[in-house]
């Protein structure tokens, strides 16, 4: 069985004049809605095998908090420029690279590319994947390669909205 967690990053700044889409930081709300989440995960005992992340700051941040939070080793998030710059499909690609000893990945992207990821397993799919959200897939293969094609099966999907 394989695990997918795609989350969305925080609620990020569009203020700070001269900086970059790359470089703009999360609002204290988005580390807000990103630590409720986080504690959402923590409660069903979620533990990823490996979290991969965008190299965006506000993607960074979030899944720095994320680690944080699930006592996963911060030195250990891998950054993916594809998850940045690329299409979902780039994103399988760097899934199915991944060694079979790994049975969680959390990853944490951008919209739209996040949610059209999403949208690859999820029938019907979902519209828009909101800042701080989390989609939760499983996979019945061993292999990572396999899921490109694989039935996938909604765990859940959670909003820092629905959250107390």
């Amino acid at each position: 069985m394989k695990w997918l967690y795609l989350v969305r990053h925080g609620k990020a700044s569009w203020e700070e004049a001269g900086l970059s889409d790359a470089d703009r930081p999360l609002l204290p709300v988005g580390i807000e809605r990103t630590q409720k989440v986080t504690t959402f995960l923590l409660q069903k005992g979620i533990k990823p095998d490996l979290i991969l992340s965008s190299p965006a700051t506000r993607a960074l941040d979030t899944a720095l908090i994320i680690a944080k939070g699930l006592n996963y080793p911060e030195g250990q998030i891998r950054i993916e420029r594809k998850i940045y710059t690329g299409f979902h499909n780039h994103i399988l690609d760097l899934i199915s690279e991944k060694t079979d000893e790994i049975h969680s990945i959390l990853i944490t992207g951008h919209n739209p590319v996040i949610s059209r990821l999403a949208n690859h397993f999820l029938k019907p799919g979902i519209e828009n994947m909101p800042t701080s959200s989390v989609v939760c897939l499983s996979f019945p293969v061993d292999r990572w390669k396999e899921i490109r094609t694989a039935r996938a099966t909604r765990e859940f999907i959670v909003y820092p909205k629905q959250l107390p």
